[in-house]
């Protein structure tokens, strides 16, 4: 895809990012069935995506469009494999996720409040972990400890320190 790194030269980086800061939440996109991907090739980025251990991932399905070079390359995937392959990395994403998410569990972290839905105050964490807490009073633009007391979902659940 004409990128001016490769993974050797990424993996550095999320090395580097790890040893200067704590956990880190470290993100990325992946595209799936670009042309010319092979299972054997997609098995790779399976692993190297497992060794990276993002925090968050946007996946999805490379989309042929007109007019692109990528769209004239040969070895276009079909949409059932791309789909299919999305749907294994979501699954490794999704469990990189929950394990990140689960490591703040048990800590007192400041969130800042920025609404309040479904009887729960969210906010984020300075690694941007969505935090939801109940309480009666607003919480609207403050920025308060909470203890972190569990996870559901993609979301921590804490109480107000």
């Amino acid at each position: 895809m004409n990128r001016r790194y490769d993974t050797a030269r990424f993996a550095e980086s999320v090395h580097l990012l790890r040893a200067y800061f704590d956990r880190p939440a470290i993100t990325t996109d992946l595209i799936t069935g670009f042309p010319g991907e092979t299972e054997e090739e997609f098995a790779q980025t399976l692993d190297f995506i497992r060794a990276c251990d993002f925090a968050r991932m946007h996946i999805f399905p490379y989309s042929r469009r007109p007019g692109t070079p990528a769209a004239k390359m040969s070895g276009q995937v079909p949409n059932a494999v791309k789909e299919e392959r999305a749907h294994r990395a979501a699954e490794i994403a999704r469990d990189m996720e929950y394990a990140y998410l689960d490591s703040f569990v048990g800590q007192t972290l400041p969130v800042l409040f920025e609404e309040e839905r479904d009887g729960l105050w969210l906010g984020h964490t300075t690694r941007y972990c969505q935090v939801g807490v109940s309480s009666s009073e607003s919480l609207h633009n403050q920025l308060r400890l909470v203890r972190l007391t569990g996870r559901e979902g993609s979301q921590l659940t804490g109480e107000l320190g």
